[in-house]
């Protein structure tokens, strides 16, 4: 069932359901109480005859028969007995009501039992036990309560015609406030079921940011933005690992081509070495390939900690066996905070963009030679700067977007991972990487990490 079907029918059903008792209790302690009131205005009636004809002497018919003629409108078809101390009947008004319960409600009253009520049908029957100046007397009173009976039904029509009005209002305002409720839940599933990862997400509006929707839709927003990235890094990097991993399978299948026709002993050793580098490019490009996607997938956090600047000394290290011509200047701005040195995160990962960076100062360097200066006022900041041709402004936004190359690049080879899995690891690693030209001719990338 429908969100909007339960609300309806909930509300349909409970809060009329809840009135229904309501003006059931009322209706029965309306009734209670006529009949209460009715047979404490028997009960006077019954006293106030006895103690009249108490007073009079004389039990002249005559005078009974006016008293009769002068209380009939009293109580509307009121049937009145009394009976002296041996029960037996000493007055009766001319109405002419039977009383077949009379002879049973004799028996049981005594002074211990002074007071009987019942009901026969409609009419109600009262018996009662009175002592009277030494004397013990029984009055029976047998009354139909015309007037307490139209209160009880027309109250009983005022609450049937309240009853229906407020039934048919809780259905107008159930229906109105279930639509009101479930018409931006079913946008929002309208939203989710047609979303499309193939088209640019476009975020769940939703008016009013005070109440659960609010943030469902947010929540639902967040979500979908990082299914979308992961969505579209993993949509990529099939292409851009192939695209990467083409260029490094090409040359190592040259190279083997090149060795089976080579027969100088010295140029055939040079090939090897230079298959064995890039072997080792290769497999440097597999392994941190592996290594994003094994912490990606399984969600596991950094918890190793080491010194950025020995992973830059061991980089360059390993490039200067590659690039023997080419010097890195590694500078440190005053003062200098060692702790901040210290990173949490993967070696492993950290070292391969830091490879990616300073392989692209070789490869757009003209002038043989690099910068990178760390400073640590604030945070780690580091800076990669070359001499060379540079990235125009309109480049520089889609500079870490997947398949762009700049116009720098034309004729340079990758080192595998290229810029956009360099800017995924960054920020993995919860920092950040811009590009900026501060002079003409100078290349300058800056990253920021915690």
């Amino acid at each position: 069932m429908k969100i909007r079907n339960k609300i309806l029918f909930y509300f349909s059903l409970i809060i009329p359901a809840i009135t229904a008792v309501t003006f059931g209790v009322i209706y029965i302690l309306f009734s209670e109480n006529r009949e209460e009131s009715f047979q404490m205005r028997q009960k006077e009636k019954i006293a106030t005859t006895l103690e009249f004809l108490s007073d009079i002497k004389e039990s002249d018919a005559d005078i009974i028969e006016t008293l009769d003629q002068i209380t009939i409108n009293e109580l509307y078809n009121e049937k009145l007995l009394l009976f002296n101390k041996d029960k037996e009947l000493i007055y009766s008004n001319i109405v002419d009501i039977p009383v077949p319960v009379s002879k049973n409600i004799l028996e049981h009253l005594n002074p211990k039992n002074k007071w009987i009520e019942t009901k026969d049908g409609l009419y109600d029957v009262v018996g009662t036990y009175i002592s009277r100046k030494g004397k013990i007397y029984y009055g029976i009173s047998k009354a139909y309560d015309d007037f307490g009976y139209s209160k009880l039904r027309y109250l009983r029509y005022i609450l049937i015609v309240t009853f229906i009005s407020i039934t048919a209002v809780i259905i107008l305002v159930s229906f109105y406030i279930s639509r009101k409720i479930t018409t931006p839940l079913e946008d929002i599933t309208s939203k989710i079921s047609s979303y499309d990862f193939s088209s640019n997400f476009q975020p769940i509006t939703y008016t009013d940011t005070r109440d659960e929707l609010a943030v469902l839709a947010s929540v639902f927003n967040e979500l979908m933005t990082r299914m979308n990235e992961a969505f579209a890094f993993q949509k990529h990097a099939i292409h851009h690992i192939s695209h990467e991993l083409k260029t490094p399978i090409a040359i190592l299948v040259s190279n083997f081509e090149r060795m089976e026709k080579e027969t100088d002993p010295e140029a055939l050793k040079k090939i090897i070495r230079n298959q064995m580098e890039d072997t080792r490019s290769l497999s440097e490009i597999i392994n941190s390939l592996l290594e994003m996607a094994k912490i990606e997938t399984a969600g596991a956090k950094f918890n190793e900690q080491f010194r950025i600047d020995e992973l830059i000394f061991d980089v360059s290290d390993n490039l200067r066996n590659v690039y023997p011509d080419f010097v890195f200047s590694v500078e440190y701005a005053e003062p200098l905070d060692e702790n901040k040195l210290v990173i949490t995160g993967n070696a492993r990962l950290m070292k391969a963009i830091l490879s990616n960076l300073m392989e692209n100062c070789i490869n757009y360097s003209s002038d043989g030679h690099a910068t990178i200066h760390i400073q640590t006022q604030e945070q780690l900041e580091i800076f990669f700067e070359n001499k060379g041709k540079t990235i125009n402004e309109q480049e520089v936004n889609y500079l870490f977007k997947h398949f762009f190359r700049g116009g720098n690049s034309k004729g340079k080879k990758g080192f595998g991972l290229g810029l956009v899995f360099v800017n995924k690891i960054i920020t993995m690693h919860e920092g950040s990487i811009t590009y900026e030209s501060p002079s003409k001719n100078t290349n300058r990338f800056k990253i920021t990490l915690p």
